[in-house]
């Protein structure tokens, strides 16, 4: 950041009186900009014990397979988010269920929040994000095509969970390296 978004000044560095970090602070107004993580939520969608897969259309990883995921918008809730990254990617409507894993991608700055997901009906096509839309079992998917370490540790601890009946909440944390299943 280069500049003050409230009056335009050029910023510098510095940690504000009362905090602990540098900030981007504005000498001539005082603003004091904070840089936070941004909100990333998706689902596992499911139908027939089949997932729902996106072969993504844009970078970063254009090409390759994910969950239906991105960035949370002002005024949705994760779940209102994670449902409208579904639609768009592969508009497909589901029934968001419950929390399966946190993601924090610490060289992105992003927390990466993943649900269980059922969709509605059998009913999915190519969004404007996707190069295709397809429904895996468990023994075709793609793994060495998944984008995201995040979605291999989330898609992962779904399948692990389905497998023993069981629904937890799953946390990890991914630096840079693309970690094994």
């Amino acid at each position: 950041m280069n500049f003050c978004s409230h009056c335009g000044s050029r910023v510098g560095m510095r940690v504000p009186d009362g905090d602990h970090l540098p900030r981007h602070v504005c000498p001539a107004c005082g603003t004091i900009h904070y840089e936070n993580p941004k909100l990333v939520a998706g689902c596992v969608p499911e139908h027939d014990g089949r997932i729902l897969l996106c072969r993504r259309a844009i970078e970063p990883r254009r090409g390759f397979w994910t969950i239906p995921a991105g960035f949370m918008e002002n005024g949705e809730t994760l779940q209102q988010a994670a449902a409208r990254e579904c639609w768009e990617e592969a508009l497909a409507r589901v029934e968001v269920g419950s929390l399966c894993a946190i993601v924090h991608v610490m060289h992105a700055r992003q927390v990466h929040v993943m649900f269980r997901a059922v969709l509605a009906e059998p009913s999915y096509g190519i969004g404007v994000e996707s190069l295709e839309v397809r429904l895996y079992d468990e023994a075709k998917i793609p793994w060495p095509e998944i984008a995201f370490p995040s979605v291999v540790f989330a898609l992962g601890r779904f399948l692990k969970d389905r497998a023993e009946g069981t629904a937890g909440l799953h946390f990890t944390t991914i630096d840079a390296a693309r970690p094994a299943r």
